[in-house]
């Protein structure tokens, strides 16, 4: 699933409003460490592992495409 993703920086926070999340990050964005976080946070709000969150668009810019894939139940 897709999301519209809008980061604020100098704020700890995750806002979600139909299929856009407002998102608040503590870390600089430089070599990468904000969209890590960012990564992260979704991660541990979804209940997920980081790497089942990927940004597709948006990588140097406030507001990004982030795709999560959620991990269908086996039927076992």
């Amino acid at each position: 699933m897709r999301f519209d993703v809008e980061v604020q920086f100098h704020k700890d926070f995750v806002k979600i409003e139909g299929y856009r999340i407002l998102v608040g990050l503590t870390s600089m964005p430089k070599k990468g460490a904000a969209n890590r976080e960012l990564i992260k946070k979704l991660a541990k709000y979804f209940g997920l592992s980081s790497s089942q969150v990927r940004i597709i668009s948006g990588l140097k810019s406030r507001k990004k495409i982030v795709e999560i894939e959620k991990q269908e139940a086996s039927s076992t």
